[in-house]
């Protein structure tokens, strides 16, 4: 693996962290209300953005661009893993999540901020471990993908997790549902990543 695979991994993340924590102090943990189909929705529709605006090749009408689509990814990512995670939440209502709506306290306050973010960086710690195992193997191919292609397979993991989630999580020979979440974040990482890079090179003075 690259020297600096690590320290780039945990630079996006960071950004994507806190992003996540300052919405949270905006609108409280008002997303744990959302079903498990619905945080998969919402990855999908982003995801379907990025491939439009990659079409569009820039003449987009919306000033947001892909960097906060990849990054807003990240966090829905998180938000299902934080989910899966949770030992408290059964099978069952992770589907249908009708006890936060008996007691819809969505607020935020300092403990339950530093709460949240110690699960963000334990989600993130299981899914940096797969990166860095998984490229140990593959010899870190993702540099040579085309963003394109990170993007198509983003999509084609979200079509997987949606067709799961029709079974109710029950898979046959296929991974579940924890493994495609964390390939998709893993995913928008490095593309993220990759945008940085090319963002430096093309401002990087001429030799």
């Amino acid at each position: 693996m690259e020297s600096n695979t690590s320290a780039q991994y945990d630079e996006v993340v960071k950004i994507c962290k806190e992003i996540f924590l300052k919405k949270t102090q905006d609108y409280g943990e008002s997303w744990r209300v959302l079903r498990l189909p619905s945080i998969t929705d919402q990855i999908f529709i982003k995801a379907r953005r990025i491939r439009r605006l990659e079409e569009l090749q820039g003449r987009h009408k919306i000033s947001e661009g892909v960097e906060v689509e990849y990054s807003g990814i990240v966090n829905y990512c998180v938000m299902a893993l934080i989910k899966l995670s949770s030992v408290d939440i059964s099978e069952q209502n992770i589907y249908n999540n009708s006890a936060w709506l008996k007691s819809p306290d969505f607020s935020s306050n300092e403990k339950s901020i530093g709460e949240l973010s110690k699960q963000y960086d334990a989600v993130i710690a299981k899914t940096k471990d797969l990166m860095e195992r998984k490229n140990y193997d593959y010899g870190e191919a993702w540099r040579d993908m085309r963003l394109s292609s990170i993007t198509d397979q983003i999509l084609v993991k979200t079509l997987r997790i949606k067709q799961i989630e029709e079974h109710e999580g029950q898979v046959l020979v296929s991974e579940g549902l924890e493994a495609e979440y964390n390939d998709i974040l893993n995913y928008c990482v490095f593309a993220l990543i990759r945008l940085k890079n090319r963002h430096v090179s093309e401002n990087s003075p001429p030799y």
